[in-house]
């Protein structure tokens, strides 16, 4: 198979990485405009084919994925589109909010055309990725994108309007808990730890936390329960939480990108 992923910025780089280093896929074309970008990927996996044209990089490849900016689809799409063998190859939009529709109007025919949005994590094989199939996609394909993005983690298949929720909990999703851990950091340090012992703590309790969830299947509440005492020091500082509306500001935080 010949993979070509148009984008080595933050996104392309952590799903290009998490390809590379699985070794999972023998064929890895990347294309950007940043020539040292693509000669530092060059250097780290000397494996992958590079090049700054994007219309090279797409010809006799069977996988398209667009990894750029959103604005920029459409110059891309234009750019590479008379080269494109629209009946066989399949085409993967990994830019927020350009859907398998949109790719069906920039490129005028109704192809194999998937939206997916995966997050960073793909570097490390730990993403989350929401994949939508376009209404001319096939089943057959749609395993082919699945098994793609499960080398570089988790993946959900899901209706196209869905693909925007599960990237706010996923991918801007990812900040948001990275936010939770600094604060507990910065209490941390408050409380008497050196912020890099904060740090372990505060990793470890989150690896913890995940850990549990899914080795037993439980729900939070389920775990909650289990270390919360009467009267204890747990159920205070829960209640701290909901009196300055954990809750709340974490689902606003999460519906905000929607609006």
């Amino acid at each position: 198979m010949k993979l070509t992923v148009i984008g080595a910025g933050n996104m392309g780089g952590a799903l290009i990485k998490g390809w590379a280093k699985s070794g999972k896929i023998d064929n890895i074309t990347i294309a950007d405009k940043n020539e040292p970008l693509l000669a530092q990927f060059k250097q780290a996996y000397p494996q992958l084919h590079t090049t700054t044209d994007n219309i090279e990089a797409v010809k006799d490849a069977d996988i398209v994925v667009l990894v750029v900016k959103p604005w920029l689809m459409k110059l891309v799409l234009a750019e590479v589109k008379h080269v494109l063998n629209l009946e066989r190859q399949i085409i993967i939009s990994d830019a927020a909010n350009f859907t398998t529709s949109m790719l069906e109007e920039e490129l005028g025919f109704a192809g194999q055309y998937f939206y997916v949005i995966p997050n960073i994590a793909a570097e490390f094989n730990a993403s989350m990725s929401f994949i939508a199939k376009g209404a001319s996609a096939t089943d057959e394909n749609l395993k082919k994108v699945e098994a793609l993005y499960a080398i570089d983690g988790d993946t959900i298949v899901v209706a196209e309007n869905l693909v925007g929720p599960g990237m706010m909990m996923a991918s801007c999703g990812i900040a948001y808990v990275m936010r939770y851990i600094r604060a507990q950091m910065e209490g941390g340090c408050e409380m008497g730890f050196y912020p890099q012992q904060a740090k372990q703590i505060a990793l470890q309790t989150m690896q913890g936390a995940v850990s549990l969830l899914k080795a037993t299947g439980w729900h939070p509440e389920e775990a909650i329960d289990k270390v919360t005492t009467p009267g204890g020091v747990t159920i205070k500082g829960l209640n701290e939480l909901d009196h300055a509306g954990f809750n709340s500001a974490v689902i606003r935080s999460l519906k905000a990108g929607l609006k």
